[in-house]
Order: structure tokens, then sequence, then C-alpha cells
């Protein structure tokens, strides 16, 4: 029986590559998250039903524990917004953590006074080692993104008071941050020599939710989508050194899937950002301070905007977060339909790497508006294209098209942006001239070719859509 077992946990990481494989693309990634998902029920009753085989399932705590897991997921995921994902991830990345160091604490202390080996036939003090590494990821993961998520959410609401989640980085803290870290490693090292001792672990525990916090707090805005990639493979890295005490290896393979996969997706991230990943853990980038403004600018209506529309070859679309806020991805894809039919005009949208709050944000908004994958262009392809675009819209974007990070100073410093202030003519909708999230004001809102549509997405979308229909 025990061969079916292995075949089950086979089957079930096998769903798992595949769907990660299928996720590389915005067409096929539904479907690989299907196949995600069925990878993880198999691999869910495989272990089941080896319990049961064992003779050491707990039927009633299995049930409940499935339905009321599985009633808080689908619960969260149909009442979640999209502009709420990325606060969502991050929560899912910190219990994730917190699922697999607790799963790790519970076989150590299980086994903690057994001298021979633990049921995954690891020697104990081999077990102590991997059982320190996961409550440290483990918990870190949790803190850490439990952080992330309010700075998302730009702060959080205690007994209706509205306080702001700080963003403080004093020079001093890389030190502790340091020092931390080595702490826990001589508490694993002390865990080894005394494995009966469990006062060491429960430090090792209270050090890495410290750890997750100080590691969180000094990084601004500006940087966290790095930060949700990062805690996403810390989550993975967590699951897998779990499924090593266990000795359950489809939690190493999903654990390491999740873990490589985050890391490449960090490093793309920074690389998108102009950032290396010890800066983002270092120093602190966006978010700090916020400019004050003192310039002002006069907003133009949705006719004038209609009429240079009437005349535009070319338009380059340039989503960002205000877009998710506003939910008015179907209303910008009426606009590019009713141009391309009434005006035979080319529409494409420019798509920064970190536009949002977490990779992908654009991609998802417009597929599940039905926007063409060909006419989504990435930053690299599509910046050589605004010197020949006759209209470049920008859609609640600030900081991903900010021609102040060309300047080398300030928190956008040498980050990589759309070049939508080399278009012919530039209208940005945006509820006000305020600040995008890393506190940097846009001196692309004050140039002379630039036209404001002052208020939210959706309405100004619809507004400009009518006042196209009636030329």
């Amino acid at each position: 029986m025990e061969d079916w077992v292995s075949i089950g946990y086979l089957f079930s990481a096998a769903l798992f590559i595949f769907g990660l494989k299928k996720l590389g693309h915005p067409r096929t990634a539904p479907f690989g998250n299907q196949l995600g998902a069925l990878g993880m029920f198999v691999a869910v009753i495989t272990t089941v039903l080896s319990m049961h085989l064992e003779g050491g399932a707990e039927w009633i705590l299995i049930i409940a524990g499935m339905f009321i897991g599985s009633a808080i997921g689908y619960w969260m995921a149909v009442r979640v917004e999209m502009t709420g994902m990325p606060e969502l991830v991050a929560l899912f990345n910190g219990f994730g953590g917190a699922a697999s160091a607790l799963v790790a604490l519970s076989e150590v202390t299980k086994y903690i006074h057994d001298d021979s080996t633990l049921p995954s036939g690891l020697e104990l003090t081999v077990t102590m080692v991997a059982a320190g590494l996961s409550a440290l990821v483990g918990w870190m993961t949790l803190t850490g993104s439990l952080l992330a998520m309010y700075k998302l959410k730009g702060g959080i609401n205690v007994f209706g008071k509205w306080l702001r989640t700080p963003t403080w980085g004093p020079p001093w803290l890389n030190p502790v941050k340091i020092s931390l870290m080595l702490g826990v490693f001589i508490l694993i090292f002390m865990s080894v020599e005394d494995p009966t001792n469990t006062q060491y672990l429960w430090a090792i525990i209270g050090i890495s939710c410290l750890l997750g916090i100080i590691l969180v707090l000094p990084i601004g805005g500006a940087d966290m989508p790095v930060v949700v990639s990062l805690l996403n493979s810390l989550s993975g890295i967590a699951a897998a050194f779990t499924g090593f005490i266990i000795g359950n290896s489809v939690l190493i393979i999903a654990g390491s899937l999740v873990g490589a996969s985050g890391l490449i997706l960090t490093f793309i991230m920074c690389k998108a950002m102009n950032r290396t990943l010890p800066d983002v853990l270092f120093k602190s980038f966006g978010g700090t301070e916020k400019q004050t403004l003192t310039r002002t600018k006069v907003g133009s209506d949705a006719e004038e905007v209609a009429m240079m529309v009437d005349g535009a070859q070319k338009i380059i679309i340039v989503p960002g977060y205000g877009m998710a806020v506003s939910q008015c991805q179907h209303q910008v894809k009426e606009f590019a339909d009713l141009v391309g039919e009434k005006f035979d005009t080319e529409v494409r949208y420019a798509i920064h790497p970190v536009a949002g709050r977490m990779p992908g944000h654009m991609n998802v908004l417009l597929a599940e508006a039905n926007v063409p994958y060909e006419q989504l262009i990435e930053m690299e392809e599509i910046n050589s294209e605004f010197p020949e675009c006759d209209i470049a819209i920008v859609i609640g974007a600030n900081d991903t098209c900010n021609p102040a990070a060309r300047s080398g100073e300030g928190p956008l410093a040498g980050m990589p942006i759309i070049d939508a202030d080399k278009a012919r003519t530039v209208v940005i909708i945006k509820r006000s001239l305020s600040v995008g999230y890393a506190g940097v004001d846009n001196d692309l809102f004050y140039e002379d070719k630039t036209m404001m549509l002052f208020g939210d997405g959706k309405k100004m979308m619809n507004e400009l859509n009518s006042a196209i229909k009636d030329l």
C-alpha cells in the first residue's frame, strides 16, 4: 500500500510542476492555478489515506480542519477585491510559513526524548537543525508578512481609528538584524548539543518573530512588491524544511518549487526596480517622507481629450494602481475598442513589471476585461515606441512613469520607468496631483503637453467614452 502513497505523491508533484509551467503566460495561468489546486487536493487526500493506513487518523479533527479551512479560503477568495489581492497574498505567505513551522515544532517536541530516530529516519540532532531553520524561516515569514500586509493596506484600524503603518529604519537597526540572526544560529547549535531543552526552540521562535518585523519595518512602499515575492519564497523554504523533518516527499518538492520560483521572481523584481536584494533588505527606499506639493495644474475635460484622440494614429495606455482602485479595466477595454473601430487607431498597453502592488497585477486586471494578450507589451519592448506615439494615456500610474527616476537621486533613483513622457501628448487620469507610493512628486504632471483628467478612473473613462461616441 505504501507504493500507492508514493504514486499519489508523485502525481501530486507532477501537477505542481505542470501548473507552475502554465503560470508563465497569462493565457494559460488560470489552467495552471487549477492544476496546482488539483495537485494540493491529491496531496491532502494521499496524506489522509496514509494516516488511516497507519491507524493514527483522528477523522473528526481531520474533517473539521478540512471543512473550516476550505470555508475560510473560499470566503476570502470570493470577498477580496483585486485591489486587495496583494494583501491577501502576503497574508497567505505568512500563514504558510507559520503552518510549516508549527508542524516541525510538533514533530520535534513529540519525539524530543526519543534517543534513536524520528519517523522520517533522521537522527534527532539532524532534525533539530532542520527544526531550528524551519522555525527561523516560518515565524519570520509570519510576522514579516503580517507587517507587509498592513503596509500594503497603508495602516490598521484600531477601535475605529486609522493608524498608519510606520516605515522606520535607523542605521543601528542593521547590526541588530545581524546580531539576532547570529543568535538564532547559536541557539540552533545549543539545541543540537542539548536536544531535551525545549527552551532553545522557544527562544528561536521569539527571535524569529522579532526578526520578521524589523526586516520589513524599514522597507518603504516602493519596494513592497519585492518584499511580497521574497516572503512567498521564504514560505516555500519553510515547507521544504518541514517536509525534510517528517519525511514527506511532496512537501519537499512543493516547498522547493515555491522557494525557487519565489526567489527567481524576487530577482526579476529587483532588476525591474534597479535594486539589489541586500539593498532592499538593509536600506530604506520609498515611503519614508512624502514631498509637499507646491505646484498646481489646470485640469482638462473629457471633450478636450476626445478631440485629441480623434486625430491619433497610435495610443499607448499605461495602467497603474489607480486603475485597480477604481476597477475601470472594462471601461479601458471599451475605450480601446471604440477608438479602434471609429478612428482605426492602434492601441497598445505598456506594462511595468511592478505596476500596482504585486507582480502581474495589471496583467490580471486587463485579462479579466478580455484585453487581447498580444496588446500587453512589457516595458523593455514598448519604451522605444513612445517617441512615435501620438497619445500616452496614463491611468492611475505615478511612480512607474515618473521621470525623477532618471535623476539618480531620491527613492526612485535608477528605477526603470515607462517612457510615457516621450509621447507627443500625455493624458493622465488621476484623482489629484498627490504623490505616488514612493512619496515623490511627478514632473510629468506639469509639462505643457500633459492633459490632466482629475477624478475617479472609472468615472473619467466613462465620460471619455461618451465624448468619443458623440464625435
